[in-house]
């Protein structure tokens, strides 16, 4: 059996072959690996792949608002705002779901702000794969993920 482009041996979908090796829109990487800093990350980062894969997007669309995300953080919130990936994957994922019809901008908001009135749980100091960490930090130290070249520095 031949597999095809962007699926393994067995025929699933490999949805690596989506995602950006370098540039902008390349999500964090240590030693090659995704990083997450927090559970919320890959949860983000799961339901964007699992709606593409179900057919409720292209992805050059999702990944077109993800690379404007990165240019309007960096062109207006580069000072006032801490670099995250996953927020502007979050916001990009957002606005492909409103322009396909799946959500409205409203009810994003409605959910937003009720996650928001919510208290805050945190993220306790725990293991993933025998790495512990807790908060953003991962192994003792801030993931890989740096802000865009260029963030905050007028560019």
């Amino acid at each position: 059996m031949t597999a095809r482009p962007g699926h393994g041996r067995a025929g699933r979908a490999d949805p690596g072959y989506l995602l950006d090796a370098a540039g902008v829109a390349a999500p964090p990487r240590d030693n090659g690996e995704l990083v997450f800093a927090e559970p919320w990350e890959s949860q983000a980062f799961g339901v964007a792949m699992a709606l593409h894969q179900a057919g409720h997007f292209a992805w050059e669309d999702f990944r077109q608002r993800l690379i404007a995300e990165i240019g309007d953080w960096q062109a207006h919130r580069a000072g006032q705002e801490e670099w995250n990936y996953y927020r502007c994957w979050l916001r990009a994922l957002e606005r492909t779901l409103a322009g396909a019809g799946l959500v409205s901008e409203a009810e994003v908001g409605e959910r937003a702000a009720l996650l928001a009135a919510q208290p805050d749980r945190g993220h306790a100091r725990h293991e993933h794969g025998g790495r512990e960490h807790g908060g953003r930090e991962h192994g003792g130290r801030e993931p890989s993920a740096a802000a865009p070249s260029g963030a905050g520095d007028g560019r």
